[in-house]
């Protein structure tokens, strides 16, 4: 077997064959100088709301900037609280502080990560105006338990799928499931622009209305200003970029699956807990995401024979810097500390060949063998 490196992710492997494709996609943005927003951003909304089974798709600069705005649609103002994940990246966070309103942390469940349903009840106070939990690494959170939480003290449910393009729940997918659901298109994400971007979907066309005008300073008619808003638009050449990417999400989602199956095949018998789904969900396997409390070892010992592998997230928010007010201590969410200590992300993307998988199961073993 040959020892070529496994690189955790190869972008170019997946632009080298569309690359005549989305090059002629941006020339044609180019010629047309429709650089903010435009006809391919507005192809690219229609198109991604059809994928995601919702009415509505208002495209955003960043996943950041769309959960800041879906809050705001959702009443949130400072002063109130909202309930979300102390274990994801820190920009769900960052939307909640971006209001002036609070974080309040949930510990996640021990198997999924995702935040823990059974929790909720006791962390709900009468500031409580919304909950954001996270469909992490591509996997979807239990949307019927938290949405029946929700509907019990009339508090709406924000869907932050930046992870999970594609991802089903129950067979329906996700984005289409809560109030308002956010999606980033960074460039690692399973479905990425040419830099930043993001989207906020909907089935509400207030929402979407609204959210169209705060992406675009507060406007809806040019030089006038209805309410304070923002420069969230998305550029023209992201949403060329989007708009070929997305034919060839489908096909690389089930590369994907091909990709987490064999892992699952393959480490079953080792020392690694390995990520499951519940009935309920399909992975879109944005990340696949091992733990052991020999972390840091094993990651030394992948990387040394050619193996990349990463780290999402080895400090979980509560115990940010940036949240120290917030006044969270070491042992306040044990299965989020627990994860971010012992979790290590295997490279996972379509193009990820059966020889690879091979190379990166042999390196896991030969850990344990030592």
């Amino acid at each position: 077997m040959s020892h070529q490196p496994v690189p955790y992710l190869d972008l170019k492997a997946q632009i080298k064959p569309l690359r005549a494709e989305i090059d002629a996609a941006i020339s044609k943005t180019i010629d047309n100088c429709s650089f903010c927003l435009g006809p391919d951003v507005a192809q690219f909304e229609k198109d991604f709301a059809k994928y995601c089974g919702a009415e509505h798709c208002v495209a955003f600069n960043s996943g950041t900037s769309a959960e800041h705005v879906g809050l705001m649609l959702l009443g949130v103002k400072a002063g109130d609280e909202v309930i979300t994940t102390p274990y994801t990246f820190v920009a769900t966070s960052w939307a909640i502080s971006y209001i002036g309103a609070k974080p309040v942390y949930v510990d996640v469940d021990d198997v999924t990560m995702n935040l823990d349903p059974k929790l909720i009840e006791r962390a709900i106070t009468p500031k409580t105006k919304a909950i954001l939990p996270v469909h992490l690494y591509g996997l979807p959170f239990d949307v019927d338990a938290i949405r029946d939480i929700g509907k019990k003290y009339g508090i709406p449910l924000m869907e932050d799928a930046c992870q999970s393009h594609g991802a089903k729940y129950k067979g329906k997918t996700v984005g289409g499931l809560g109030e308002v659901s956010c999606f980033s298109f960074y460039p690692g994400k399973n479905l990425g622009a040419f830099g930043e971007g993001g989207a906020l979907v909907t089935n509400n066309a207030e929402f979407a209305k609204r959210a169209r005008s705060l992406r675009e300073h507060g406007s809806t008619v040019r030089y006038y200003h209805d309410e304070v808003g923002f420069n969230y638009r998305m550029e023209g050449i992201q949403g060329a970029v989007l708009g070929i990417k997305l034919k060839h999400l489908a096909k690389w989602t089930s590369e994907r699956q091909r990709v987490a199956k064999r892992y699952a095949e393959l480490l079953k018998d080792t020392p690694l807990q390995l990520p499951s789904e519940p009935s309920y969900a399909e992975s879109v396997w944005h990340l696949y995401v091992v733990r052991h409390p020999q972390r840091e070892e094993l990651k030394k010992h992948l990387e040394a024979n050619g193996v990349g592998c990463a780290l999402h997230y080895p400090l979980p928010l509560h115990l940010q810097k940036c949240y120290a007010e917030l006044g969270y201590k070491q042992g306040s969410f044990p299965n989020a500390e627990k994860s971010a200590n012992q979790c290590l992300s295997l490279p996972i993307y379509p193009e990820l060949t059966e020889e690879q998988i091979q190379r990166v199961v042999e390196v896991v073993k030969s850990f344990f063998k030592k």
